[in-house]
């Protein structure tokens, strides 16, 4: 009986083992899943920012920058989202993983080298001074003991800084929460000037004829670029790429186009 028993329990492993391997087998056998759906790259920007970022009469986001960011996603196989943020927090947002890209103007400093991943310039910036169609001043030295606007956490405040004597002679330099709120305070005359980047303050002055000029002298020229978190370097390179290609085939340039009126894109 003892071995009876012993060669019926060795023929049950034996079926148990055979049917085991059956079930893998089978679970082998089946299609692999699908890939999961690329995750969308949210994009962080300020809305109030044309002609980059803005919105339009229906309240969508339009702009230059959007054209661009959203042509890239597309290369790359990706969905975009966009994220308005406060811009004077843009790194925070930014390392804090609220949002993947910044793409909205951003200059390029060595500052923000410190704590931004950026792709080569796209674009070329000046700081211009807007002052009103009747104002009196001529020169940055006219600015002495004016109250100039900037908006906050933007590079026209670096810009200013760097030229340490007009800095010193400035009344006071009042910051904005964006450049439209700044530019109805020039027209209003509670500010004798706005320094603001010159995409923006041109954009604007073409739409008010007659109520703001643009002094010759500026604050110095800054590029534009793209940035992502230090960390995020496969992101980046992608980025780079459908950059790259979008200048060569000029895709990038029909955007500018569509924007500026010409083909301002920084090879």
């Amino acid at each position: 009986m003892k071995k009876g028993t012993a060669v019926l329990s060795i023929v049950l492993l034996s079926t148990a083992l055979l049917a085991a391997c059956g079930r893998k087998e089978d679970a082998a056998a089946k299609p692999a899943a699908a890939p999961a759906p690329a995750v969308a790259i949210v994009v962080g920007l300020d809305d109030n920012f044309p002609p980059m970022g803005f919105r339009d009469e229906q309240n969508t986001l339009v702009g230059f920058d959007i054209d661009l960011a959203r042509e890239a996603a597309r290369r790359l196989g990706a969905e975009v989202r966009f994220k308005p943020i406060d811009w004077n927090a843009k790194e925070a947002e930014l390392n804090g993983k609220r949002v993947d890209v910044l793409w909205n103007g951003l200059t390029i400093t060595e500052a923000r080298k410190e704590k931004i991943l950026f792709t080569t310039p796209y674009l070329e910036n000046r700081q211009i001074i807007v002052v009103p169609e009747a104002s009196s001043l001529r020169t940055k030295a006219d600015l002495a003991g004016k109250v100039v606007g900037v908006q906050e956490g933007s590079s026209a405040i670096e810009a200013i800084e760097r030229d340490a004597a007009t800095a010193k002679s400035l009344k006071e330099l009042k910051k904005f929460g964006d450049n439209v709120t700044a530019l109805m305070d020039v027209r209003a005359g509670r500010l004798d000037a706005l320094v603001v980047d010159e995409v923006v303050g041109r954009y604007y002055t073409a739409r008010k004829p007659g109520e703001y000029r643009v002094l010759d002298e500026n604050f110095g020229t800054e590029d534009y670029g793209v940035g992502t978190r230090k960390d995020d370097v496969e992101l980046m390179a992608r980025l780079q790429k459908a950059l790259d290609e979008m200048k060569n085939d000029g895709s990038a340039a029909a955007i500018s186009t569509k924007w500026f009126g010409k083909d301002i894109i920084k090879k």
